[in-house]
């Protein structure tokens, strides 16, 4: 019988930002170790700030947040276990592809050239393998995105966190670099945090999808996506796929009413 862990948990968290913007209400949510979990809500319903928390760049105004049991900030202090990939790549221009991949391994022991293989491995893993010593300029945006995917993925971490990677891209490069996202999920058994406001994106992707109300934010429902792994795009013309987005649509327009567990 297998032990379900909690990796993430929000207990009754409010946000506050300068005494007066109430960015989180009575935030609730459990995350188990494996999971994909959509953040899916309107702009500004604290989805990013929620996310913010759990990597320990943000405390709650109130209520409690735990990741590995865990405050966030001393969890960051004293592990690697949490990687951030943000809406911008936040590349290092003057760093060949390589290079960048290889930061957040440059503070740590250990063996560079097995650093080095491993940094490696991963951007094969992203398809750039033939683009190692490429510096950014000379990337899509939809390659430099999967650099910020490689370095986060580079340190092995158990727990990835991403704000909206893919809003700025092409909807064929979206649509690419979402499967990719869920080959590498399933290949290095990461639990995944992700934020969008795309309904379409959320249900390919997860295996639950937490919808929020608009602000003050709070956990409005919760939608398990029962769909089949690995998924493939031409899901998205399936009855199944389309009745999962509907009911996804439904619950965020009808966010404001009180919360349910499906």
């Amino acid at each position: 019988m297998t032990i379900e862990r909690e990796i993430v948990k929000f207990q009754h968290v409010d946000k506050v930002f300068n005494n007066e913007t109430i960015a989180l209400s009575e935030f609730d949510l459990s995350v188990i170790e494996g999971e994909f979990v959509c953040f899916l809500g309107p702009s500004g319903c604290g989805k990013s700030t929620a996310l913010r928390m759990v990597a320990g760049l943000g405390e709650a105004t109130k209520g409690v947040v735990k990741v590995f049991n865990n405050s966030p900030k001393e969890l960051i202090k004293q592990t690697n276990e949490i990687a951030f990939v943000f809406q911008d790549a936040n590349l290092l221009p003057w760093r060949t592809v390589l290079d960048n991949v290889l930061l957040p391994l440059e503070l740590r022991a250990g063996n560079k050239k097995e650093q080095k293989q491993e940094a490696i491995r991963v951007l094969e893993m992203v398809g750039l393998k033939d683009y190692l010593k490429a510096y950014p300029r000379q990337l899509s945006g939809g390659m430099k995105m999967r650099v910020s995917i490689a370095r986060a993925l580079v340190a092995k971490p158990k727990l990835l966190l991403m704000d909206e990677p893919f809003a700025a891209l092409d909807e064929m490069t979206r649509q690419t670099l979402q499967l990719e996202l869920l080959d590498i999920w399933q290949k290095e058994k990461v639990t995944c945090l992700f934020v969008t406001h795309n309904v379409n994106e959320a249900v390919f992707l997860s295996t639950r999808i937490a919808v929020m109300s608009a602000r003050p934010g709070r956990l409005s429902s919760l939608i398990t996506v029962d769909l089949p792994f690995p998924r493939e795009l031409n899901i998205r013309t399936e009855p199944s796929f389309t009745k999962y987005v509907d009911l996804a649509s439904k619950k965020l327009e009808n966010s404001n009413e009180r919360r349910e567990v499906l």
